[in-house]
């Protein structure tokens, strides 16, 4: 089942890294206290750059404490829940591993996972890492990106239940691998996940079939 970590609002940063945008609100804090979670994201949390970040399918993103760790160990420095730029730290869950159009309840809000999250240069430079991207795109979980179905309040310690999960079993890091990794001979067994795409994401994983 596994269960919420830490929930995270953003604290906007500026600097070189942050490239055309010049601010960006990846660095993520925890909040001690419930954050409510609304269909167009996260109350307390800042979007910079939207062009590619804040849409509906885009509300909230989740990352894995154990890839936090994973990472750690790979930088050789400590990170902590909200530095991977998500909202929701999650302990037990296998995000990556979720099937893209599964619903969960955490707290009195209704998620439902959207995609995979695309690393880019402001990452990168948040983390001050380079070769970054590739590394992470090489590795292959990216954490999934959440739409709000039904409004309300996440806390740290929050249980996440599994509603209800899509037939065509197609995860988070199959989607990556086809479009990310470029990894054709997946675009078969990815074909099944189209209707559940976002439209602007569902155009990209077709091109990358």
């Amino acid at each position: 089942m596994g269960y919420v970590a830490s929930v995270n609002v953003a604290v906007v940063r500026t600097g070189p890294w942050t490239g055309r945008v010049g601010r960006s609100g990846i660095d993520k804090r925890p909040s001690d206290e419930p954050v409510k979670f609304t269909e167009s994201g996260v109350l307390g949390d800042t979007v910079c750059d939207t062009l590619h970040h804040g849409a509906w399918y885009q509300a909230a993103y989740a990352f894995d404490t154990e890839d936090l760790a994973h990472w750690s160990r790979e930088i050789g420095g400590e990170l902590v829940p909200g530095n991977a730029g998500e909202n929701l730290s999650m302990s037990g869950c296998d995000v990556s591993n979720a099937v893209v159009g599964e619903r969960w309840r955490i707290g009195s809000v209704v998620l439902r996972v959207t995609g995979p999250r695309n690393p880019c240069s402001v990452f990168a430079g948040f983390w001050d890492v380079k070769g970054l991207v590739k590394r992470f795109t090489a590795h292959g979980r990216p954490g999934a990106y959440l739409a709000v179905e039904e409004s309300g309040v996440v806390s740290a310690g929050d249980a996440r239940e599994v509603l209800s999960r899509p037939e065509h079993g197609v995860r988070v890091f199959d989607v990556f691998a086809l479009c990310m990794q470029r990894r054709k001979e997946l675009a078969e067994r990815v074909a099944p996940v189209l209707p559940d795409l976002p439209e602007k994401w569902r155009a990209h994983v077709v091109k990358a079939m």
